[in-house]
């Protein structure tokens, strides 16, 4: 190699353009490694947080759920939003029942008309439909607690049911109650001071797949009789599904559910 290739003289220029392009690229190259840096943290710090998309779903506590029940019902806020619900539907009975010739309203009975919380609180509030009731202690059978007409009135429908019956409104009860407990569900209501024109319970010998395929027919019959049913009103979707109603008004139930 030559002597003059060795002290080539570069032009400063040339040179300070060479540096100036070499500076660029590592500054580049810099950001670059910088901005990776930044998202890599910031993907990390969201997953850590909790705000990245899971894999697994969390399965509920059996024992905060019983304790939100209890906290919502103890608390007064089931008593607030039922009252609100039938505070509607009175409202809406009081604008229609001179409007129409026969007037009527169906009722539920269970959590509708009726409570049945102590014999759920017992069991945790589990529903537990046959057996001994032992109100106490627990367990306790629905049936059975059922059967002894200890229930009481949920105060805002006995005053729907004496606004009606004061308007000249019939009433009817459609439950899902067995036809064996027709006599106590009677008293039961009687003695908690309700007015009726008809107390409908589940046919015996008979299965339907919902609670629509028996109540929506029952409402059918009293259309068919003349009665204009101005609204229906139950705790349960089911129990206001199918027609026959100008109005339906579902109140809450946090405890179960009934297709």
């Amino acid at each position: 190699m030559s002597r003059d290739f060795l002290h080539l003289k570069i032009p400063p220029r040339a040179l300070r353009a060479t540096y100036s392009r070499r500076e660029k690229d590592a500054k580049t190259r810099v950001r670059n490694c910088e901005t990776r840096l930044l998202i890599f943290l910031l993907l990390s710090t969201i997953a850590a947080s909790g705000c990245a998309p899971s894999t697994t779903s969390t399965v509920p506590n059996v024992y905060d759920t019983q304790q939100s029940v209890e906290q919502y019902i103890s608390s007064g806020r089931y008593d607030a939003d039922f009252a609100r619900v039938v505070s509607d539907a009175t409202a809406y009975l009081e604008a229609r029942a001179k409007a129409v010739t026969r007037p009527a309203i169906v009722l539920d009975i269970d959590e509708t008309s009726l409570s049945n919380w102590p014999a759920y609180k017992v069991n945790g509030w589990a529903r537990i439909v046959n057996g001994a009731c032992d109100i106490d202690r627990g367990p306790c059978g629905l049936r059975e607690w059922q059967a002894m007409g200890s229930s009481k009135a949920l105060k805002p429908t006995l005053d729907l049911d004496k606004r009606a019956k004061s308007l000249g409104v019939a009433v009817f009860f459609i439950s899902g109650r067995p036809s064996n407990l027709q006599e106590a569900t009677e008293k039961n209501l009687r003695d908690q001071g309700f007015e009726w024109d008809g107390v409908i319970l589940y046919p015996p010998d008979t299965t339907f797949k919902s609670a629509v395929d028996f109540k929506a027919p029952e409402r059918k019959k009293l259309a068919d009789q003349g009665y204009t049913i101005l609204l229906a009103m139950g705790d349960q979707q089911s129990d206001l599904t199918g027609g026959y109603a100008e109005r339906t008004f579902k109140l809450p139930n946090p405890v179960y559910f009934l297709p």
